[in-house]
Formats: C-alpha cells, structure tokens, sequence
C-alpha cells in the first residue's frame, strides 16, 4: 500500500517574491497567495488520505517585518475566514490554529474562534492555520506546563502537551520557494517527516504539484531509524 500522506504540512514562502518579479507590492503576492491556500485546501479536502493539513502563515519572527506589511496581513486573515466560510463547509473542514493568538486584536480573535466554532464536527480535512506560532516556543511552553503541573519532562509526557500535538506527526513538509530550512516549523512533529522543498513561489504552488510530490513520497522509504 506505501506511505500514507495523513498529515501534510507546508511553508508557504515566496509571496513576496511572487509580487516583486511582476513589479507588483508585496501585498499583492500575499492576496494571490491566499487564492493557492483555498486551492491546496479543496485539494487535500478531497485527497483520500490527507486528514490534517498545516499551513505556516505567520511566524512569531514575522512580527519584525514592516509596519505596514504585518497590517495587511492581518487584515487579509480576517477578510480570508470570513470570504472563505462557504469553502468551508461546502467541503466539510474544520479550522484549527496553533501559536499565541493574543498578540491578534479581539476582532480577529473573535473571526478565528466564530470559525472554529462553525466546523468544529466536521471530520473530511483539519486544515490548520499556524498563528503567530514558533515551535522552539511552543516546546518552552508545553515544558513550563509541565514543571507547573509537577509532572516528569519525558519523551511522551512533552509530546502529549505540545499544542500540536492532537493533529499528529508529520509525514510530509513541504516548502516552497527554494529555500531549504524548516525556519522553526513543527520540529517536534517534523522528526521523521519527509522533507520537500520545490523552487515554486507559493502563489504558483497548485494541486499538480502537491499530487506529484505525495506520488515521490509513497516511493520513499520510511525508517523511523530503523533499518
């Protein structure tokens, strides 16, 4: 039967880049590359083994970015959840998020939790939206929890408490771009994912090529450090 695609991760870079090579703003890029998170969605939504797919939206790094860039951005979330709210129960996915949200205004609060709300039974796809989220934080916080907790920091009892933790690992991070580094994604969840990186800006990333790279995957072989 091969490997199986269940949870799909993706950085999605080259928004900018996408809009700079048109000798357009940046924030264009960034409107474009909300129009491939809907297609990428719909794809994996009708994929018969993706269960969870996570899209690195916002790094806590991001926040060092222009002024003016991070507004827009956030903006463009907001305006996303509430266009795509018929994407998403057409095709029957729930929302989800990981990383600190209060940093976010309350408006945009509100929208991630009214979203979260309104799909919360649907089981076809999780489609989970990373926020403001750094794994080596998201680590830092699951073992202050549990030092709170008086609880042993081991192997499992860290796994269990990471907030990514309910979606599973890994078995395939994508990036695209060209770039090749994981820019502090799912380390924990990454430990023996499968790693791809393409050249193509995420405004251009399509369905063909997530279906071509989870056809190299299902040839890999996966050890899980064995033999």
């Amino acid at each position: 039967m091969g490997n199986i695609a269940r949870h799909v991760a993706i950085i999605m870079d080259g928004n900018g880049r996408w809009a700079q090579e048109r000798g357009l703003k940046r924030v264009k890029g960034h409107e474009r590359g909300a129009e491939a998170v809907r297609s990428i969605t719909t794809f994996a939504s009708n994929h018969p083994e993706i269960e969870v797919l996570t899209l690195y939206a916002f790094s806590t790094e991001n926040w060092k970015r222009p002024k003016m860039e991070v507004d827009f951005l956030m903006k463009l979330l907001n305006r996303y959840l509430k266009n795509e709210t018929q994407t998403y129960l057409k095709h029957k996915i729930r929302f989800e998020t990981v990383g600190d949200l209060s940093r976010f205004s309350p408006a945009l609060r509100e929208q991630i939790e009214k979203m979260k709300s309104l799909t919360k039974n649907f089981t076809r796809l999780t489609q989970v939206l990373a926020l403001n989220y750094g794994s080596q934080d998201e680590i830092a916080r699951a073992a202050r929890k549990l030092c709170d907790q008086k609880r042993e920091i081991t192997v499992e009892t860290l796994g269990e408490s990471i907030e990514s933790a309910p979606f599973g690992p890994v078995d395939i991070l994508i990036r695209t771009g060209g770039d090749q580094r994981l820019s502090n994604f799912l380390l924990w969840q990454c430990a023996y994912a499968e790693l791809f990186f393409t050249p193509t800006l995420w405004p251009d990333f399509n369905p063909d090529e997530l279906d071509s790279i989870i056809s190299q995957f299902k040839r890999r072989v996966r050890r899980f450090g064995g033999i």
